[in-house]
């Protein structure tokens, strides 16, 4: 099992600013998963406990029964579920093969405890979701 690099997680913007011990250490925490075209990885209204970083491949975002995005390599999914453990905001399915690493909640909390600049970089990437599905037209 891989553990995602440090280059992999500076490209999401919550990790942008830590340095490589930082991100050394939030790797490690991470477990890598394969998914399949059709897999369903996260589905909207369930319970979230996991945060994925996407390695290779892509993933359909479709909220409401629509389609909002396509996601591929470095981009990031499940942030919401790293704070609130509520229930996903969105369906999360794999478009090709698909390999990502996945932080649950009991792996991340602790780390966010223990770094106030990762907890403020939580903040301001919900806010930047929060504020794109309000700008979203109905």
């Amino acid at each position: 099992m891989t553990r995602p690099t440090p280059d992999l997680l500076r490209k999401v913007p919550l990790f942008s600013t830590l340095d490589d011990p930082e991100l050394e250490r939030i790797a490690s925490e991470f477990r890598e998963r394969s998914f399949a075209p059709g897999d369903a990885i996260a589905i909207e209204g369930a319970e979230g406990l996991t945060f994925f970083v996407i390695e290779d491949g892509e993933v359909t975002i479709t909220a409401q029964g629509k389609e909002v995005a396509r996601l591929g390599p470095g981009d990031h999914f499940g942030e919401i579920a790293l704070v609130d453990k509520g229930p996903r905001t969105a369906t999360v399915t794999a478009a090709t093969d698909m390999r990502a690493h996945m932080l649950p909640i009991w792996s991340f909390r602790p780390i966010v405890e223990g770094n106030p600049a990762l907890g403020w970089k939580l903040l301001e990437s919900l806010a930047g979701r929060l504020r794109t599905i309000e700008e979203r037209p109905a």
